[in-house]
C-alpha cells in the first residue's frame, strides 16, 4: 500500500501553480515524517497560452531544490493531449535524477495513442503512471479497456481517476473487477474527487480491494471540488492499525495549508454535488463558482440542463418594445450611492414617470418600488429569486421581466407572478467574457429600444482593496461602457468608472 500525495500539482489549480516559499518548506519538511511514499510536485508542460506558475512548467532548478530537500520519491504528470511522443526527450531530460515517476493524465478515447507516449517517458528511465480520467464512465467506453493488456512492460501503475468526483464504492469494486479482467498483472492506483464526499470511502474500498497505491492531497486541496485529505487518510489508516503516524509535522502542515485555503475556499459545494452525481465536468463549475454574479441555482439548472442534453429549459418570446414611446432609460445598479441618494433619484423619477428604470440588480429596487414608472428587471443569476422575495405576494403591475437571448448558458428561472410579462432579448451585441455580466444585458435593452438617453445610478465602482473577482468585474464594466459610449450614457451618483461621463442627480432637481 502505497500513498502519493499531489497537493502541488492538484491545488494549483486553485493558485495558478504558484505557490510561498515559507508553505512550501513547510510543506517538504512536513512531508519528509509522514508515511508518504511519492510527492506529485506539478505539471511538466510544453508552453501554453495564458498564466500558468513556476509548478506548473517546473524549471530544473526548482526541482533540484526539491530533490534535495525531500526524501521521498517525487513524481510530475504531462497532459497526454498537449505532449507528442518526440516532445519528450527536450521535456523530460532535465527530470532525469530527479524525478522517479512520470504519470500520464489521459483521456480514455484517446489511450492507443497514449502507449506511444508512454514508451518515450519510459525509454527516459522513469517509472510510468496511466492516469486514466472519466472512470464512471467507462462502461461506456470499453473500446480502451480492450488494448489494456498493451500496457504490460510500460506501466508500473494504472490509476482509475474518478474526474467527476461522482462513483460510490460500488463503482470502485465492479472498475477494479473489470480492469483486472483485461490485465491481471499491472499494479492498480485511484485518484478520487470529493464532489459527493465520498473520496474517504472510495479510496479505502480502493485499498480493500487491492490497488497498490491511492492518492490524496493536504486539507483537500485539488481542482473543482478536491480530493480526499491526506489527513483524514492517514488518520483513518492508523485508526485501523495500518499504518503508523506523527501528528505533529501532519498537524503543522494542515494548518499551513487551511490558513491558504481562507483566501481560496476549495471544497465541495451544492453545484459540484449536483456535477459529481450527473457525471459532468467540474471545469465549468470552478470558473461558474468564481463568478460572484453566478448564483448556486443558477449554476444548478445550467447542470441539469446539462444533464439532461439540452440548451436551455425555456424559450421566451423576442420584447417589442415598438409600444413604448418614450426612450429615455435609467439603469440602477447595486452600489451603496443608491441609499445615500435615494430620495433625490426619486424625487426627479417621479417628475419623470416617462424614463423608464432598469434593474441591473435587484439590490436597490426596494427603494423605488412605489414608483409608476415602468421598471425593467434582468432575470441573470440569482435575481428571479431576489425578485420574489422582494414583492413577496404582491403582483405589481408595471414591472417587466427581461432575459438574454436564447440560449442561456445559465438557464432560465422566472418568478410565476411576472412570467406572462418577461421577455427574451432578441440579440447581444457584445462578445467575450463581458457578454455574460449583467452589464451587457441592461445596455443590449438600452439599445433594443433605442434609447435616446441613458443616466446611470448606483454603478460606484469599488474600492481600493478589491478581490479578483471584483476586479474582473470592475474591468468587464469599464469594457461595455467604452463599447457602449454612442448611447451617451451619464452617471447621476459619484463612480469610479471613467468611461461614462459625469453628471449630479441634484442638477436635475
Amino acid at each position: 500500500m502505497k500513498i502519493l500525495d499531489c497537493t502541488l500539482r492538484d491545488g494549483g489549480y486553485h493558485t495558478k501553480w504558484d505557490f510561498d516559499h515559507d508553505l512550501i518548506v513547510t510543506y517538504i519538511n512536513s512531508c519528509n515524517h509522514l508515511p508518504l511514499d511519492y510527492l506529485e510536485v506539478g505539471y511538466r508542460s510544453i508552453p501554453l497560452n495564458g498564466y500558468f506558475g513556476e509548478y506548473f512548467y517546473l524549471p530544473k532548478h526548482v526541482m533540484e531544490k526539491l530533490k534535495s530537500q525531500s526524501n521521498k520519491k517525487l513524481a510530475v504528470i504531462i497532459n497526454e493531449k498537449d505532449i507528442r511522443p518526440d516532445q519528450v526527450q527536450v521535456l523530460l531530460s532535465p527530470c532525469v535524477g530527479l524525478i522517479d515517476m512520470v504519470r500520464l493524465a489521459i483521456d480514455p478515447k484517446q489511450f492507443e495513442r497514449a502507449l506511444k507516449l508512454a514508451e518515450a517517458v519510459k525509454g527516459l528511465g522513469f517509472e510510468v503512471g496511466f492516469n486514466v480520467m472519466y472512470m464512471s464512465k467507462w462502461k461506456e467506453q470499453t473500446n480502451f479497456l480492450k488494448i489494456l493488456p498493451e500496457i504490460k512492460g510500460i506501466a508500473d501503475y494504472f490509476y482509475m481517476v474518478d474526474s467527476f468526483g461522482g462513483v460510490y464504492p460500488q463503482d470502485v469494486r465492479d472498475t477494479i473487477k473489470m480492469v483486472k479482467s483485461f490485465v491481471s498483472d499491472v499494479p492498480l492506483g485511484f485518484h478520487g474527487h470529493n464532489n459527493m464526499e465520498l473520496a474517504l470511502i472510495n479510496t479505502l474500498t480502493a485499498l480493500d480491494e487491492g490497488c497498490d497505491i491511492v492518492d490524496a492531497t493536504i486539507t483537500g486541496m485539488g481542482r473543482g471540488a478536491g480530493n480526499v485529505k491526506t489527513e483524514l487518510l492517514l488518520t483513518a489508516l492508523n485508526a485501523q492499525g495500518r499504518m503508523e503516524v506523527d501528528f505533529n509535522p501532519l498537524s503543522k502542515v494542515v494548518d499551513a495549508f487551511s490558513e491558504l485555503q481562507k483566501s481560496y475556499d476549495w471544497g465541495t459545494n451544492l453545484p459540484y454535488m449536483v456535477s459529481g452525481a450527473h457525471s459532468l465536468p467540474q471545469k465549468d463549475v470552478m470558473d461558474w463558482v468564481g463568478k460572484r454574479y453566478f448564483s448556486f441555482n443558477s449554476i444548478i439548472r445550467a447542470l441539469q440542463n446539462q444533464a439532461l442534453g439540452i440548451i436551455d429549459n425555456e424559450d421566451l418570446k423576442n420584447i417589442d418594445l415598438t409600444f413604448f414611446k418614450c426612450k429615455k432609460a435609467m439603469i440602477v445598479g447595486g452600489g451603496e450611492s443608491i441609499k445615500k441618494h435615494n430620495e433625490a433619484i426619486r424625487d426627479f423619477l417621479n417628475e419623470n414617470r416617462e424614463i423608464f428604470i432598469i434593474h441591473s440588480s435587484s439590490k436597490n429596487a426596494g427603494f423605488f418600488k412605489d414608483l409608476n414608472n415602468v421598471q425593467f428587471f434582468c432575470l441573470v443569476g440569482n435575481e428571479g429569486v431576489r425578485l420574489e422575495g422582494l414583492f413577496g405576494d404582491e403582483k405589481p403591475q408595471n414591472i417587466i421581466g427581461i432575459l438574454p437571448p436564447f440560449p442561456r448558458k445559465m438557464g432560465t428561472y422566472i418568478p410565476e407572478f411576472i412570467r406572462e410579462k418577461s421577455y427574451q432579448l432578441e440579440n447581444n451585441r457584445f462578445s467575450g467574457p463581458a457578454s455574460e455580466n449583467v452589464t451587457s444585458i441592461v445596455l443590449e435593452l438600452c439599445y433594443e429600444i433605442k434609447a435616446s438617453q441613458v443616466l446611470v445610478v448606483g454603478y460606484d465602482g469599488y474600492s481600493d482593496s478589491v478581490s479578483e473577482n471584483q476586479l474582473e468585474l470592475f474591468n468587464e464594466n469599464e469594457e461595455l461602457f467604452l463599447e457602449a459610449s454612442n448611447l451617451k450614457i451619464q452617471s447621476l451618483t459619484p463612480t469610479k468608472y471613467q468611461n461614462i461621463k459625469h453628471k449630479s442627480i441634484y442638477s436635475l432637481l
